[in-house]
């Protein structure tokens, strides 16, 4: 898999098109800390690590609010061949504030609204709303 966070966006978005309650997906650091800014922005309910078969994975409780998700679009910016990189003063707000930017920067992963509050550029991984 050459884009494991493309694939970790994409499950999201099916499981809540679908209405599941909850998806699976194999575990790294950088999709762990994902899906706790996702929980910490009220989009998902919750997440934990589980081991299946000697294999790390990541489960997530989709949050549904009067039978529709939470999560009502995500986009995937920065992609392997194509990388973004904004500084501080350039992150985009999603939809007018509505939405969330997700960023990698110096000090780990961050939303727009933080890596502001901190004047620190990086990477735009995603989009959320």
């Amino acid at each position: 898999m050459t884009d494991p966070i493309a694939d970790m966006l994409a499950r999201l978005r099916n499981a809540a098109t679908a209405g599941q309650a909850s998806l699976t997906l194999p575990y790294s650091k950088l999709k762990s800390d994902i899906a706790l800014i996702l929980k910490k922005e009220g989009y998902i309910n919750e997440t934990e690590l589980v081991t299946v078969e000697g294999h790390q994975n990541i489960k997530i409780q989709t949050k549904f609010v009067n039978k529709t998700s939470a999560i009502t679009g995500l986009k995937r910016v920065s992609r392997p061949g194509l990388r973004r990189y904004v500084g501080a003063e350039e992150i985009p707000r999603v939809l007018g504030g509505m939405g969330i930017a997700v960023l990698s920067t110096s000090r780990g992963i961050l939303t727009g609204h933080e890596a502001r509050k901190q004047k620190v550029g990086g990477e735009l991984l995603a989009y959320i709303w």
